[in-house]
């Protein structure tokens, strides 16, 4: 089973729009990143966001880009300071590949507490529009497989 964890794109500062939409620039990067990643056939069947406007456009853009047949799915306990835990034991049952479009420091906390049984651990630096695999082998552990983000892509 994958995981992909996408921070959400670039979006608009407080200030200037208070319901913080993406900006052209971060839909730009979004968009490159898809179609850099699309040849590898990532078999996501469904994407969660938190319900933030950013993540739900980041996630509208992803469910094009990947004709993932499910709409994006806002869910609960998956905003930036909600607990990882719940989450993670979820995943670790799954059978469905699922793409999870968040914040931080939500997904460093994740990613660290399934690849190391620690959220304090830090190990994935997430940037904003980027694509973080992570594969669950036959060990029962979880692994990075790879990582894209818009500025690796130049």
């Amino acid at each position: 089973m994958k995981l992909y964890l996408v921070q959400h794109a670039k979006a608009a500062a407080k200030e200037v729009d208070p319901q913080r939409s993406l900006t052209e620039e971060g839909r730009r990067e979004t968009e490159k990143v898809a179609t850099f990643v699309r040849p590898l056939n990532p078999g996501i069947e469904c994407i969660w966001h938190s319900g933030k406007k950013r993540a739900a456009q980041t996630a509208e853009l992803l469910v094009e880009a990947f004709a993932v047949k499910a709409a994006s799915l806002a869910r609960q306990g998956l905003g930036p300071n909600d607990a990882v835990a719940p989450l993670a034991e979820e995943l670790a049952a799954a059978d469905e590949e699922v793409m999870i479009v968040g914040h931080l420091p939500f997904l460093s906390k994740l990613a660290s507490l399934l690849l190391t049984g620690s959220e304090s651990g830090d190990t994935v630096t997430f940037r904003n529009g980027g694509i973080v695999c992570l594969q669950l082998g036959e060990d029962k552990r979880w692994h990075i497989c790879w990582v894209v983000t818009p500025d690796v892509l130049g």
